[in-house]
């Protein structure tokens, strides 16, 4: 399995095995970075998902997503905060990202 210290570190490595798009979450959605893909939580999957806590400080909490698109044909990385720093998102999101 695989294991990071540190989120760049992560991204790094990800983005070598092919994760280059930068996703963002979007109420009900999730787009890339460029604004040309919109999936909705049925048209990706999160192959890989890795938690980072930094000196027990909330506000340093984040998980990483390695996400891929068989509909769009695409990889890339979701950034989210952790607990209340988290963004708000729809529950179809929020499922799939448990």
């Amino acid at each position: 399995m695989e294991s990071y210290d540190t989120l760049s570190e992560a991204m790094t490595a990800l983005r070598k095995q092919g994760y280059s798009q930068d996703f963002n979450l979007k109420g009900n959605r999730i787009e890339c970075s460029t604004g040309k893909y919109k999936m909705l939580h049925h048209e990706f999957e999160i192959d890989k998902s890795f938690r980072f806590d930094v000196d027990e400080d909330p506000s340093d909490q984040a998980v990483l997503y390695a996400i891929s698109s068989s509909v769009y044909n695409i990889k890339g990385l979701l950034v989210n905060g952790v607990g209340i720093y988290s963004d708000s998102i729809a529950n179809e999101l929020l499922e799939k990202l448990k």
